[in-house]
C-alpha cells in the first residue's frame, strides 16, 4: 500500500477522532436529560432521604454535570466506561458479553442483504422495464417499507408457529452448537436484512442503468465482448462505489433496527442490554453502548474508505 493511501487513510482517522468526542458529548447530554432518578430505580421512591443522599454521592451524582461529564470521558479515554448502577458489574465486561451476539446477527444481515440486492439489482437494471424488473422493484420497496417488528411478528407466525421448522425465540453461541445457532439466526438476521436488502436493491439498479449508458459500455458492446462480461466486468465494478456507501451507512441502520429485532426475538445483544438500561435508569450502561455503537459505525465507515481505494484507481494515484 502506496504512503498516499496510508495517508488518505490516515487523515480520514484523524478526522473521526473529533466526530467521536462530538459524539460523546451527545450521549452524555441526552442520558441526563431521560425522566427519571437512577436512585429511585436501586432504592425505591420510599427509601429514607439520608440513604438516598448517601447513594448518590457514592456514585457521583451530586457532582455539576460539567464535573461528572469531565470525570467520565478521562475513564472513558482510558478504556473505563464505569460500573453498571443496576447489576454492579464493569459496563465494559457487560457489553463485552453482549457484542458478540450482536455482531453476528448484524453482519448475517449484511450478508443475506448482500446476496439478495445484486443479483436483484443487477437483472433489474438489465432487464430495464420487463416484469422481472418490476418485481424486484416491489420487493424493494416492500423491505423498505414494511417495519421489522411487522415483518418479524410475520416470519414467527409462519416460520415458527405454523410450519414449526424454525424456533421462534432464543439464542444459542454458535462455538458450543453451530446448528442450533444458525436456526436461531435465520429469522432474525432475515428480519433485519430486508429492510438494507430494499435499500441496496435500488441504489444498485439506478447507478448500474447509470453505467450501461456510458461511452465506455458501448466500446466494450462494440469491440464484440459478450454482454455477460460487459455488464459483470465493466459496469457493475463501477457501480460498486455507489453501493459501498450505502453499505456503509446502512449498517448504522443495521444497528439501530437490531434493538427492535432483538426484544422481538429474546436475542441477547447490546440492543436488548440498551432497553434495559433506559427501564432501569442505569445510565453508565446507556452511555457505553451508544459509545460503542457510535464508534464500530465509525470503524465501518474508515472500512468504506479503505474500499474505496480498493475500488477506485483514481485515488490510488492521487
Amino acid at each position: 500500500m502506496s504512503g498516499g493511501v496510508l495517508t488518505y487513510l490516515g487523515g480520514r482517522l484523524l478526522g473521526a477522532v473529533p466526530m467521536l468526542f462530538l459524539m460523546s458529548l451527545v450521549v452524555f447530554a441526552i442520558v441526563y436529560l431521560i425522566p427519571g432518578d437512577p436512585i429511585d430505580a436501586m432504592l425505591g421512591q420510599d427509601a429514607e432521604r439520608s440513604a438516598r443522599e448517601a447513594l448518590r454521592h457514592e456514585l457521583g451524582l451530586d457532582q455539576p454535570v460539567w464535573r461528572q461529564y469531565a470525570s467520565w470521558i478521562a475513564r472513558v479515554a482510558h478504556g473505563d466506561l464505569g460500573r453498571s448502577i443496576r447489576a454492579q458489574q464493569p459496563v465494559r465486561d457487560l457489553i463485552a458479553e453482549k457484542l458478540p451476539a450482536t455482531l453476528l446477527l448484524t453482519t448475517s444481515a449484511a450478508v443475506i442483504a448482500l446476496l439478495i440486492a445484486f443479483p436483484a439489482g443487477v437483472v433489474a437494471a438489465v432487464r430495464r422495464n420487463t416484469v422481472v424488473d418490476f418485481l424486484a422493484m416491489v420487493g424493494a420497496l416492500l423491505g423498505v417499507s414494511i417495519p421489522s417488528f411487522w415483518s418479524g411478528i410475520m416470519l414467527i407466525m409462519i416460520f415458527a408457529l405454523t410450519l414449526g421448522w424454525l424456533p421462534a425465540i432464543g439464542y444459542a453461541r454458535i462455538t458450543s452448537d453451530p446448528l442450533g445457532a444458525l436456526r436461531y439466526l435465520i429469522l432474525p438476521a432475515l428480519t433485519l436484512g430486508s429492510v438494507m436488502a430494499g435499500s441496496l436493491t435500488r441504489q444498485v439498479r439506478a447507478q448500474l442503468l447509470q453505467e450501461l449508458g456510458r461511452d465506455y459500455v458501448r466500446t466494450a458492446r462494440s469491440k464484440g465482448l459478450r454482454e455477460a462480461g460487459v455488464v459483470v466486468r465493466h459496469a457493475l465494478r463501477n457501480s460498486l462505489i455507489p453501493a459501498a456507501t450505502v453499505l456503509g451507512v446502512q449498517f448504522s441502520v443495521l444497528l439501530g433496527g437490531a434493538v427492535i429485532t432483538e426484544q422481538i426475538f429474546a436475542w441477547p445483544g447490546v440492543g436488548q442490554l440498551a432497553v434495559n438500561a433506559i427501564v432501569n435508569r442505569d445510565y453508565p450502561v446507556l452511555q457505553g453502548v451508544i459509545l460503542t455503537v457510535a464508534l464500530l459505525v465509525t470503524l465501518v465507515n474508515l472500512a468504506v474508505d479503505a474500499l474505496y481505494v480498493v475500488l477506485d484507481p483514481r485515488l490510488r494515484l492521487s
